[in-house]
């Protein structure tokens, strides 16, 4: 039992420290406050990140990947605005998520935003899409000049 626990903690704290290095939070605020000062931009994740299948997908396929992880690290603030169904969010979260999906008018997930400091959309895309990566490299590398 304690070696399920320690293995239990040590995938905890590896998950979270993973998620911290290249910059995800659930907090907008502080994320917008953190791009400024690090003069990055901000991308929101609108995910079902625990039933939806193009989320998980996406996650899996692109967010989860080296290349990914180093150029989130240089260029990005990853901000998760989570709508799962089989855990409970902080009521402030849940509030939070719910005011960025009105906002920004998400109907679908996944729904990807790329934000700058100020939290003006640069871009938006709906769905999964195996050019996603790509496409956000040339709009980061255009909102750099």
């Amino acid at each position: 039992m304690k070696k399920l626990l320690a293995l239990l903690c040590s995938l905890i704290v590896i998950t979270h420290v993973s998620s911290a290095a290249v910059g995800w939070t659930d907090n907008y605020e502080k994320a917008l406050a953190q791009a400024k000062t690090e003069k990055k931009l901000v991308l929101l994740d609108f995910t079902g990140s625990d039933w939806c299948g193009w989320c998980i997908k996406l996650d899996k396929e692109v967010f989860s990947k080296p290349a990914f992880k180093t150029f989130a690290k240089d260029n990005l603030i990853g901000v998760t605005v989570d709508f799962p169904q089989g855990k409970k969010l902080p009521k402030h979260t849940v509030d939070q998520n719910e005011k960025l999906k009105k906002e920004h008018q998400v109907n679908g997930f996944p729904t990807i935003v790329l934000l700058d400091a100020e939290g003006k959309v640069l871009n938006k895309w709906g769905g999964y899409s195996e050019k996603f990566f790509d496409e956000l490299k040339a709009k980061v590398s255009a909102a750099k000049k």
